[in-house]
Order: structure tokens, then C-alpha cells, then sequence
């Protein structure tokens, strides 16, 4: 297939050459053979023009959940990616929150192969745990060769101080990628949401600050020690931000990322009892809010992910302890981003770290493989549980203004214009 993008204004911060610079782009069979100020289109060129487009390389999200295999009725891994298409992203990172977990490279093949001939492209976790028991540690150097891009029990924190330093050391040996949970159980106790003024108005049990900090120390602790890669994932406190802006200065090779509900909502969201608002970590307060973000724009934060994760109403709708931690956000990201950032923050936020997860990154450059979002960067608009292509409805961000809107992808051979 030809494509030639006509006008399309380019955020490319690497290149100073083409950065907000508009132009056209022809894609010949996956390749792009032309970039220029006006290019003739081919007799048989599919021609993309739309008002106020935008183009950028593909964008990234480093924590999405579906359900296959295990909870196909939640999201399956086809309609998932899908709906990772229609958010503009070409490239996601699977959590292990499926069933089976995925501790041995026959589950990671099996995912693998569902998502081949997608136009997203599906880079999955491995468990680091058999079964994400948090006792023995799984076969991590099979699921590096079978294609893990790094090592997770999701949203269970490894209590055992002694296999978090044992992980560390292991998997040096192949460059692998260890994630720890910033949650210590025995303080967060039974609280479900933030620990403050709204909790106690409410009568709900907290998860004090104090309960992810506490993780982020030890885990940080054991990486000075050990060397080795972690990834710290979805920290949603100031004293977080604190903690690894220091070990990143000590020149730990720690990373980490926020959820964007992080970012944009607090506690007071809860006064309702809407389940639609309980996630972990949970919604915290306002000056969390500001050092997060501020966590962003100096780059202590590496990653901004949706944290999606599929849901049944079954699992929502129900009293507000009993109800699962999640929303989805993968349709909502973009639009979100680009209210609380501007427009180049956003796709930089969007775009950065695939070196992280052993990645190649890709490059609006004649010669190399097309891998690109579309979008207007300015036209407000909604989503809501009609338009949502997720199977799953569990969106804290329906009928959220939304600034920007995603015309589609295309990566490598395939392209997706909705």
C-alpha cells in the first residue's frame, strides 16, 4: 500500500530539521520514500488529508492490562489492540494480569502469536514470580529469549527483601528489566484509598503516603547494592518523586512511571462512592498532584502509562470495599495529556523510553520503516461508553473534555485511519 500524508505538521524534538515543520510524507509498501514540501501523489497513493493534522512517531504505553487469556469476556487481545489503535498508540507493554499468569515462555508465545498480525505492536511482561506468588522466581532468562521485555507481578508488591536483590543480580546477566510494586502490605494494612481528610469523612480504611514510600526506600536500598535495572511502576506521591530524583542523581538505573489518573483527579473524587474512581495507587491529593507533574516535566518521571485495565460491570458495580481496583484509559490518554501539558510535552511524554524496554525506536527519516500517530491537536471532544471501542466500560475519563483527537496510525505495512 502507498500513502502520502499531505500537510501534516510534524513534533519530532530529535529532529530540528522537520520539528514543527509541515509537510508531506509518501509511505511506499511501509517505507517512507518521501518527505518534502509538496509531494505528487502516485496513481494508486491513498492520500490522508485532514484539518489541523498532526504526526508524530508511534506512541507508547508501558502498562496495559486485557484479559486474554483467562478473562477473554473482560478484553480480548485482538479488540484490545484495537482499541490501543484508535488511542494513537503502536506500541504497548502487556501486564502479566492474565490467567494462566505468564511465567514460562509457552503463555509468552501464546500472546505473542494473537497479537502478530495487529497494527499495534504487543511487547509483553513476564511474571517475575512463579505464578506471581512472590515466592520462587520464574524462568526469567527463557522469557527474555522468548520475547519479555521485562519482569512483573502485577500490582503485588515483592515483600521478600532477599528475592528483589536475588531478581537484581540474576538478571544482569541478560539485561532484564525488574519491576517492584511500590506497596508495603503490612502498612498500607486494609485501606483502599488515600489516607487523609477524605478517607476519615467517608469511613474508609487508608493507604497512608507512607506505604509506597516506605517500598521506594528499600527498593531503591537494594539496587544500590545489587546494580541491575528496576523499574519502580505507577508511584503516585511526592515523597516518591523525592526518592528517586536523589537515587537518580547517585546514578541508580532506576526508572519509573505515573498513571495518568494520577494526574488529574484526587481523593475528592471519592465522596460519591463511585467505584469508577478506585484504582491502585489510589487518587491522592492535590500536592501529590503538583510534584507529579513537576516529576514529569524535569524527567524524574520517565513514563506516563493509562494503567488500562479492562473490567466486567460485575466487578465494579458493586459496595465500594468489594469493588476491584481500575479503569480504562487508553482512548482517553492523548486528550487528557494534552490539557494538563502542551502539545510538545505530550508527545514527547508519549513517544520517550522504548530504549528502556529494548526497543527501537523509530524516525520520520526517508529510508526507514513508516511507524507514525495522526492527530489534531486542538478539537475538543468526549468519549463515553458509546464510542469507547473497549469491550470493557470501567472509564473514569468518559464525558471528560478531551483536547486533541487521534485520526489513526500506521506501522510498517499497515495503516489504520479512523
Amino acid at each position: 500500500m502507498n500513502i502520502l500524508i499531505k500537510s501534516a505538521k510534524i513534533f519530532d524534538k530529535s529532529n530540528k530539521d522537520l520539528h514543527l515543520k509541515t509537510k508531506d510524507i509518501l509511505v511506499q509498501n511501509g517505507v517512507i520514500t518521501k518527505i518534502s514540501d509538496a509531494v505528487t501523489p502516485t496513481e494508486d497513493a491513498v492520500i490522508v488529508s485532514k484539518k489541523n493534522l498532526c504526526i508524530s512517531i508511534g506512541w507508547l504505553d508501558t502498562s496495559v492490562s486485557f484479559g486474554e487469556p483467562g478473562f477473554e469476556e473482560r478484553e480480548t487481545i485482538e479488540n484490545g489492540l484495537k482499541t490501543a489503535v484508535k488511542g494513537g498508540f503502536t506500541d504497548i507493554i502487556l501486564n502479566t494480569n492474565t490467567n494462566p499468569i505468564p511465567y514460562t515462555s509457552a503463555t509468552l508465545a501464546f500472546i505473542k502469536d494473537k497479537a502478530k498480525e495487529e497494527v499495534t505492536n504487543l511487547h509483553p511482561l513476564g511474571a517475575l514470580t512463579i505464578n506471581s506468588e512472590a515466592i520462587d522466581l520464574a524462568e526469567l532468562y527463557d522469557m527474555k529469549n522468548a520475547g519479555a521485555v521485562g519482569f512483573s507481578d502485577y500490582k503485588k508488591p515483592t515483600s521478600n527483601s532477599n528475592l528483589l536483590k536475588i531478581a537484581l543480580q540474576y538478571a544482569q546477566n541478560f539485561d532484564g528489566l525488574i519491576y517492584s510494586f511500590p506497596l508495603d502490605c503490612k502498612i498500607a494494612g486494609k485501606g483502599i484509598v488515600n489516607e487523609g481528610d477524605v478517607s476519615t469523612s467517608l469511613g474508609l480504611k487508608g493507604i497512608p503516603a507512607l506505604a509506597e514510600e516506605l517500598q521506594v526506600a528499600r527498593d531503591l536500598f537494594i539496587l544500590e547494592y545489587t546494580g541491575g535495572k528496576l523499574h519502580i511502576p505507577t508511584i503516585s506521591t511526592a515523597g516518591s518523586v523525592k526518592l528517586i530524583k536523589e537515587a537518580k542523581k547517585k546514578g541508580l538505573d532506576v526508572s519509573c512511571s505515573v498513571a495518568l489518573y494520577n494526574l488529574l483527579y484526587t481523593d475528592e473524587k471519592l465522596t460519591e462512592f463511585d467505584t469508577t474512581y478506585k484504582v491502585l495507587p489510589p487518587l491522592r491529593t492535590k500536592e501529590d498532584i503538583t510534584a507529579l507533574i513537576e516529576g514529569v516535566k524535569n524527567g524524574t518521571i520517565d513514563f506516563v502509562t493509562t494503567d488500562h485495565n479492562p473490567l466486567d460491570i460485575e466487578q465494579k458495580k458493586v459496595e465500594f470495599d468489594n469493588a476491584a481496583y481500575g479503569t480504562i484509559g487508553l482512548e482517553s490518554s492523548f486528550g487528557i495529556l494534552n490539557t494538563i501539558f502542551d502539545t510538545e510535552t505530550t508527545i514527547e511524554i508519549l513517544t520517550k523510553g522504548r530504549e528502556r524496554y529494548g526497543l527501537q525506536t523509530p524516525k520520520i527519516k526517508e529510508g526507514n520503516t513508516a511507524c507514525f500517530t495522526l492527530f489534531d491537536n486542538d478539537t475538543l471532544h468526549y468519549i463515553n461508553k458509546q464510542t469507547s471501542k473497549s469491550r470493557a466500560k470501567n472509564c473514569m475519563f468518559f464525558e471528560e473534555k478531551l483536547k486533541g483527537q487521534v485520526f489513526g496510525v500506521l506501522n510498517k505495512y499497515v495503516a489504520e485511519i479512523l
